[in-house]
């Protein structure tokens, strides 16, 4: 008895030190979630964001680590559905205990998962551009907001093509309703009819482009310059720009201006009847600056490829991992409450020669560059803003937002009512 009695106590012991060291383990490092589609629809855009959040994490690792630790990743695949999303959301921060979560590339699966963080007090790092009319605590937006993208795209095509019909071409989901409704405003602000403004809203994933391409040329024969302003996302782009090159849609004729094709999406199809079409994006894998370069290399040496391509979102996603990776230094901590209060006013270089600052509203300021697709698939930029723009929360183009402001730093609010003094927006 003396002898079974001590063989169980010296196993309960060594199962204790086991599990003891296991979770010691655990705790030696910091999780980091990374939340973007490896299958469906937008698989063809955000899984480089996955593998780019996976260099960056390696790379921090080799300097180091983070307060002393190693940082993990732990990726999920939301498919494409947006209702996964926030499942997933809710499986990283309860689940994994992620100390921060990088992810989403459509508005609706941000939308999807707003409550998640809420209501686990966690943070989000959203790096594409967006509608803007948002700003939550727990978020914090690397993407472009409206007047960083949309409206500095259709200034160019006014006063620099001489454009006088457009063209709205959207996939149906809540970022291009918004975005046009935001340039539909502009436009006719800017003394725009609205015979001259056609509106097209098509499924993620469509396929069928030959009805609604004959719509656009012959919408632009009618004597004035016309122009096409993108807001299709995801694999619904290559049978639309293979389209426009079946119909010989030229950017002579009628240009396109795309927000959310870049490096990644043209990779993958024949862009010679595509040259001269534009992308509006605040990050060229062309621009010739040292930083970019640097991380060209690096990121092609990662990825055992050296043709890998670059693009906006990937910068966004450098530009949001580098701030957390400052506001937790900063803080000591990555204690969700104290690293959100820190990061406003955190600044870190971004890849083309500025510096970019996180704003109170929980965006960041950014440059704007406009681009001309070439043969090879990459962009010649044709216009820049002079500086960085600050990214805003709220349109001055809707009536409901032009009162509304954000400062999570003074008014602890996203949407402060400057007529009324109230938060709430009313």
């Amino acid at each position: 008895m003396f002898n079974r009695r001590a063989a169980l106590g010296a196993l309960a012991g060594a199962t204790f030190l086991a599990t003891g060291t296991a979770f010691a383990q655990a705790q030696d490092t910091i999780k980091v979630g990374i939340l973007h589609s490896l299958s469906g629809t937008m698989a063809i855009s955000e899984t480089t964001l996955k593998d780019t959040m996976l260099f960056l994490i390696d790379e921090q690792n080799r300097k180091g680590g983070l307060l002393g630790k190693k940082l993990e990743a732990v990726v999920v695949d939301p498919a494409s559905n947006w209702p996964l999303f926030a499942e997933k959301a809710r499986e990283l921060i309860a689940q994994h205990k992620v100390a921060a979560v990088f992810g989403c590339w459509t508005s609706v699966s941000r939308k999807s998962v707003l409550p998640v963080f809420k209501e686990l007090n966690n943070i989000l790092f959203y790096p594409v551009q967006y509608e803007g009319e948002e700003s939550e605590r727990n978020v914090f937006y690397t993407g472009a907001a409206p007047n960083q993208q949309a409206i500095p795209a259709v200034d160019y095509l006014m006063k620099e093509e001489g454009v006088q019909r457009w063209v709205l071409a959207g996939t149906d989901y809540v970022y291009p309703r918004t975005t046009n409704k935001i340039l539909e405003a502009y436009l006719k602000s800017k003394g725009v009819a609205p015979a001259d403004i056609m509106v097209n809203y098509t499924p993620f994933g469509h396929s069928d482009w030959q009805t609604i391409v004959s719509d656009i040329k012959k919408f632009g024969s009618a004597g004035k310059k016309t122009a096409v302003v993108s807001t299709i996302n995801g694999d619904a782009n290559v049978p639309f720009y293979k389209e426009l090159g079946n119909q010989g849609v030229k950017a002579t004729d009628i240009p396109v201006v795309a927000f959310s094709v870049g490096e990644e999406e043209l990779a993958g199809i024949d862009t010679k009847p595509l040259v001269g079409h534009l992308a509006a994006w605040n990050y060229f894998e062309s621009i010739d600056t040292p930083a970019n370069k640097d991380f060209i290399a690096k990121w092609q040496a990662f990825k055992k490829n050296p043709k890998a391509v670059t693009n906006d979102p990937m910068e966004a996603h450098v530009i949001g991992f580098n701030m957390w990776v400052k506001a937790v230094e900063k803080a000591g901590t990555t204690d969700p409450d104290k690293v959100i209060d820190t990061l406003p006013g955190i600044e870190t270089p971004n890849l083309t020669g500025g510096v970019s600052r996180m704003l109170v509203n929980h965006h960041i300021t950014k440059p704007v560059f406009i681009g001309e697709i070439k043969e090879n698939g990459q962009f010649d930029v044709v216009w820049k803003t002079d500086g960085l723009v600050p990214g805003d929360a709220w349109s001055k183009e809707l009536e409901g937002s032009r009162d509304l402001e954000a400062d999570w730093v003074g008014k602890k609010c996203g949407n402060f009512n400057t007529k009324t003094g109230k938060c709430g927006g009313a």
